[in-house]
Order: C-alpha cells, then structure tokens, then sequence
C-alpha cells in the first residue's frame, strides 16, 4: 500500500475498499504510517467525507485495532452517556453515578478535551490523586460494586482511536461527522456498553453550530451505533452558552459536586433529568423518559448520586477530602475580575468564544503534547437574559499564566449587552432513535 496514493484518492474524493481502509488503520497503529501523513488523510476526509460503507469499515478498523472489553460477568443493562462536546459540559460527572444508584451499570471510557470543548478526563483528574488509567479487571469490579466506572483509553482499547483523537484535537479536524461517528461508537462498543445516549449539542459552542447539520450527525450516530450493535438514542441539545457557570477543569468538577447535592444551575440540572430518563428507559428501570427522570430527581435528594461518586473517586485513588470539602481545593494563582462597561440585559453569551478563551488561560490544549492546568477556567456571573449594570462582574477568569490585556476584552466580546431583555430559548430540541424522532419539546 502506498500511502500518498490513498491520500490522493481520497482528497480527490474516490471511495476506498473496506479492505484498504482496515489496511489503513493497521499499518498507522503499527507505526508504519507516520502523524504528517495521517494528518494529511484526516483533513482530506474532513473535507470529502465517507460514505456509509467506508464510515462502517473505519469504526469496524477501530474497533479491532486492539482488545475488545467483555462485561458478560458484569449483570444487567450497561448503558453509556457520550457528549459530542461542549462548553461548561460536566453532565457526565453528574449523570454516571446517579444512574448507578439507580441500578444501570455505566461503563463510561471518556476522553480529553478537544478544541474548545472540555473532556470528562480531564475534569476528572484535576481531582487529586485521581487516575483514570484502569485495568479491565478494574473496571468489571468498579461496575459491580459502585454500578459505574469512569476511565480512559487504556493502551489496548480502541488503540487507532486515541492515537487519531489526539491529533484531530491539533489539526483542526475536529468537527468531522465521519470522524466523529467512528470516535464515538468505536470506543463505546469496544468497551462493552449494550446501548448508549447521545448528547449531541448544537450552537455556537458545539461543533456543528446549525441545527441541519446537527441533525445529520444525531442521525448517523444513532445508525451507526445501531448497526454495530449498540442499542443508540441521541438528545439534541443547546449549545449557544456554555452550560452552568463554570468553564474549565477542576471548576467544572466542584460544579458537578454542587450539582449532585441538589444545588446544581438549572439548565445543567435540565439536560442532566432528559438524558438519565432516556438511560432508565435504555437500563429497563423505567417505561418511560418521564418516569426516568424522576427516578433521577429522586436520587439526587437522597444524596446516593453524591455517595457513588465519592465512593469512585476513593476507588480511583483520588483524595475525597476535597469532594467532602471542595473548599481544600486550591485556586489559581490569578484571578480577574471582569466587569461589565454597559447597562442592559445580556443578549447572548458565545459559547465557543468562552470556550476559547479558556484554553488561553490554560484549560485546555493548544498543541497535542501540552497539559492543561486543572485550576484554570472561567466562573460566569452573568448569562442570557441576566440584566447587568456598568461596572457589575460579568466573569472571573482563573489562570497561572501571567494576565494577558486581552483576557476582558475577549470576554467582554462574548457577552453581548443589549438594551431589551430576551426570551429563554429551548435547551433539549429533540430526542432521536432508530425510528426516527421521538420528542419535540
């Protein structure tokens, strides 16, 4: 196999054989296929795309790239959560462990952040101590016992799809449905999950900002996952404000704890209720989304949700004090205040320009070899609809780098100030499954 040869015949849009595309996906796992040239192969499918049949063989590639994880010990359902990505997006943290507490079992492999957006693992490390690097064994124990696991790739889980999800986070291939697709549902089928929901974001902080081309993506999920094997439901959400107040790795973490002892913000809360219903309904502990939804309310006020986390984190060798006490927690080394120049009502709040703004700071990655400082971040005063007066806090940022001048002006950029309030819009936009539509709010 020449590798330029596939290039070529993929920039210039020609269908590949399955055969060459798991050909493909081996000789780069093996070594054989160098970062620049896959680079290459990544940004001519961001642009040409794949067809169904090429979108099934590079996930089925993914798949087999390395060892496939078997829960059959493990009793009952296991449902998995995914997000395609957001910001402010700590729904996971909060969700796993009380859908645990509910009975499902939730094996939930994440990843890190990618672009703008933040990633599951890397909130969950800027927990002290915390590791997400388990063993299979591991995790088997974690799901009988605690009902959920939180963990990362391991070296021989989905190999292809760590090493590609690394580089697209630095060659600007990110929002990809191709890419995307064979991410996500070859990472949750490798890991064993029986069914799984989608929380595919929309706006201007997701990947996709328009709602056609969101549509797509939810629909080829959904398909994908159910032809692979994986019983698939996709939750269509807003994503034009970053989701709760916080923004950035360790914030986003106390957020979720807040969250779990009922005193979480009310659209986190809002998609936190419609997703784990859907999971209830998947897990088979409910009938209906309604009725799973309470379920999940119910969990929440009795503080089990909060329980299994805990109960996680110690697991995982995390130091619970500061879960018990988020307040032990240090703070970065800077903190500014941003404060608002005019009088009004926020308009609206741009999620991506947040998002970026806060991997500037810190929380986030830039290039793919670089770590992302767990205390960095953004705590929001003010969102949509929030009237403000001159000289009233919009936003603190938090970094260690020294305060670059343009850190106000950037968030002040993205909080748009108008003289009128504004209507809330819808937060879940729709609920999709393999027959199609099931829920237009």
């Amino acid at each position: 196999m020449n590798p330029v040869d596939i290039i070529i015949q993929k920039r210039d849009g020609l269908a590949l054989p399955p055969r060459i595309i798991k050909e493909w996906v081996d000789e780069y796992v093996g070594g054989r296929i160098p970062d620049y040239q896959m680079s290459s192969f990544l940004m001519a499918v961001y642009f040409q795309g794949m067809n169904r049949e090429e979108l099934r063989a590079l996930t089925l590639a993914m798949i087999e790239s390395g060892r496939q994880i078997s829960l059959r010990s493990v009793p009952g359902v296991k449902v998995d959560k995914h997000s395609t990505g957001g910001v402010g997006d700590k729904v996971s943290l909060i969700l796993a462990p009380l859908a645990a507490a509910a009975g499902v079992k939730v094996p939930m492999m994440s990843g890190r952040g990618l672009g703008h957006t933040g990633g599951t693992l890397d909130k969950l490390e800027a927990i002290p101590g915390l590791t997400t690097n388990r063993s299979e064994n591991e995790l088997v124990t974690a799901l009988k016992k605690e009902g959920f696991a939180m963990i990362g790739q391991s070296e021989n889980v989905v190999p292809a799809d760590r090493m590609l999800y690394a580089l697209r986070d630095v060659t600007g291939t990110v929002s990809s449905i191709p890419l995307i697709c064979s991410s996500i549902i070859s990472k949750k089928k490798a890991e064993g999950a029986d069914a799984l929901v989608l929380d595919v974001k929309v706006g201007s902080g997701a990947f996709f900002p328009s709602r056609e081309d969101t549509e797509k993506l939810a629909e080829e999920l959904v398909r994908l996952g159910c032809e692979t094997g994986l019983r698939t439901v996709a939750c269509m959400t807003a994503m034009d404000q970053p989701l709760g107040k916080a923004v950035g790795n360790w914030l986003e973490t106390r957020e979720a704890l807040e969250a779990l002892k009922g005193e979480g913000p009310e659209d986190v809360m809002a998609v936190t209720e419609t997703l784990g219903g859907i999971m209830m309904v998947l897990g088979e502990r409910s009938g209906n989304v309604e009725e799973g939804m309470e379920i999940i309310r119910r969990k929440v006020r009795s503080g089990e949700g909060f329980a299994r986390f805990r109960a996680m984190v110690l697991r995982q060798g995390g130091d619970v004090r500061v879960i018990d006490d988020p307040d032990r927690m240090p703070r970065a080394v800077h903190a500014l205040e941003v404060k608002s120049e005019k009088q009004g009502f926020v308009q609206s709040l741009d999620a991506r320009r947040i998002g970026r703004l806060a991997v500037s700071l810190g929380a986030g990655r830039i290039r793919k070899e670089d770590k992302v400082d767990p205390l960095a971040g953004i705590v929001l005063d003010k969102k949509s609809g929030d009237e403000v007066n001159t000289g009233e806090r919009l936003a603190v940022l938090y970094s260690h780098k020294q305060a670059d001048p343009s850190w106000e002006d950037r968030l002040r950029e993205a909080c748009l100030i108008g003289p009128k309030p504004v209507q809330s819009s819808p937060l879940i936009l729709s609920i999709l499954d393999s027959q199609g539509r099931l829920n237009l709010p």
